[in-house]
């Protein structure tokens, strides 16, 4: 977010915040006079609420004190909502504690303790729904492109290619790529997905004053320190935030590890995530549910099949030859959705391709038949799929299979993505699908090798249901 809205944005959610915790002060008040929840009131100990308004104003200003210093109104880009709940849950903790040790070092009139253990446990709750709200909402804008920061990557190297692919993946990070700028000769003029190539790193000035960019990230490699001054130096001028990528003479970001001997920094190289253990995981997770879906989609594919049958000639299954892990051949499964002889239409229908890259898609395809369209919509046709799994030359959740005549069109940063097995679905199925170009599409398949966890293929199985279900960027 621009500083003008971003500043607005922080005033608000601080408001909210100050709403909440008056009425979670008032809910908290009604659970300890008015029902008696865990200890009894009679009418010698009851306290009428108006007893309480200091109390809520002391509550109100030290809980917002204290959100203030535990960093909850920062706006990190990629903090998560966890994130945002622990900070909840820790500075409620210190605001309640300083309140009632204020409160009974005083001796103020009538506090209950028992009130503010509620008071306490509302707010967080409270407070940890409005979080989730608030980043559903800034998610939603910022997917649209609204009220986001507009990039400029300087240098589209391996490291600014990972950015991109990080901000692609991303979009609650809040950035809109507006394009990159680089001097070497295997990027001048061309494209990168959606980002297009804006010049020559000298026209840095130019670019930021054109294109009104508010953030700009430097990925020159290390030996270009004369040139990255000299951007650093055109951002200040110009009142642009720029911040530097060290390239770590050309190691992966997430292979860099930290640590420390009695404060003395030590930089090492650490395996890709899906290794060893991580990798006996995803195949025991790939396994049992594989198993679980065959089995209860068996029925569905019997029907699927027998509709294939009774509309078309030809077999129910298509079997293709694609490409797995580490550039191994294999047969892909899948319910037939073409025509018999449709890959010797292909030639005439090139013209007609909707997508960018090594790959062929085309909405209105003639050579599909009736069933094909629907199981296609639906992605019921990629069911045989999960045989593919049980068989280990695929995993549930991962890059999709290319077939070798792709790939051998590939660039060499194409190929990294053979690093990792082939899945039904993956990041970039449920990030737009159909509806993004295949530089696009290898970006997040490469952000998914380098940030794999079991938490995140999980994610990207839950958000595959409504994706299917929607048909969103299916044909």
């Amino acid at each position: 977010m621009k500083a003008p809205i971003r500043r607005r944005w922080r005033l608000a959610l601080a408001a909210s915040d100050a709403v909440l915790i008056l009425v979670g002060f008032a809910l908290a008040y009604w659970l300890r006079y008015d029902t008696d929840l865990i200890q009894a009131v009679d009418e010698s100990n009851y306290v009428e609420f108006s007893a309480y308004y200091g109390a809520a104003a002391l509550l109100l200003v030290s809980l917002l004190t204290a959100y203030k210093i535990e960093g909850l109104y920062d706006q990190r880009r990629g903090a998560s909502w966890l994130d945002s709940v622990y900070t909840i849950f820790s500075g409620t903790v210190v605001g309640i504690a300083a309140l009632i040790i204020w409160f009974f070092s005083s001796r103020p009139l009538a506090v209950s303790r028992l009130m503010l253990v509620y008071a306490a446990a509302i707010i967080i709750i409270l407070l940890a729904l409005s979080r989730l709200v608030e980043s559903s909402l800034r998610y939603a804008l910022h997917r649209r492109g609204i009220a986001t920061d507009r990039l400029l990557i300087v240098g589209a190297g391996e490291l600014g290619r990972a950015i991109m692919r990080n901000v692609v993946a991303q979009p609650e990070l809040g950035y809109q790529i507006m394009g990159f700028v680089d001097d070497a000769p295997d990027t001048t003029g061309a494209a990168i997905g959606r980002f297009p190539w804006l010049g020559p790193v000298a026209k840095v000035g130019h670019i930021l004053r054109e294109a009104q960019i508010d953030d700009v990230i430097v990925t020159l490699p290390w030996y270009s320190r004369d040139l990255i001054t000299h951007v650093l130096q055109i951002c200040e001028a110009q009142g642009v935030r720029a911040r530097i990528v060290p390239d770590m003479f050309q190691l992966r970001l997430n292979q860099v590890h930290l640590d420390s001997i009695n404060g003395i920094p030590l930089i090492g190289v650490r395996e890709t995530n899906i290794r060893g253990w991580n990798r006996a995981v995803k195949r025991a997770l790939d396994v049992g549910l594989a198993v679980l879906a065959l089995i209860l989609a068996s029925p569905l594919m019997a029907l699927v099949a027998l509709a294939i049958k009774l509309d078309s000639p030809g077999p129910i299954l298509l079997r293709q030859t694609r490409v797995g892990l580490n550039g191994k051949l294999f047969t892909v499964y899948k319910f037939r959705s073409m025509r018999i002889g449709a890959d010797k239409e292909l030639s005439r229908l090139q013209a007609q391709n909707e997508a960018q890259g090594p790959i062929f898609k085309m909405r209105n395809d003639p050579r599909r038949t009736r069933v094909g369209r629907f199981i296609r919509k639906t992605s019921l046709d990629e069911l045989p799929q999960f045989l593919n799994v049980l068989k280990g030359d695929m995993s549930l959740v991962g890059p999709r299979p290319p077939i070798p005549t792709e790939v051998e069109k590939y660039d060499d940063w194409h190929r990294r993505r053979l690093e990792v097995s082939p899945g039904i679905t993956g990041l970039w199925q449920v990030s737009g699908r159909s509806h993004l170009t295949f530089d696009e599409m290898v970006m997040l398949d490469l952000y998914y090798a380098e940030n794999w966890s079991l938490a995140l293929d999980l994610k990207i199985l839950l958000r595959t249901i409504p994706t299917v279900l929607l048909g969103t960027g299916a044909y």
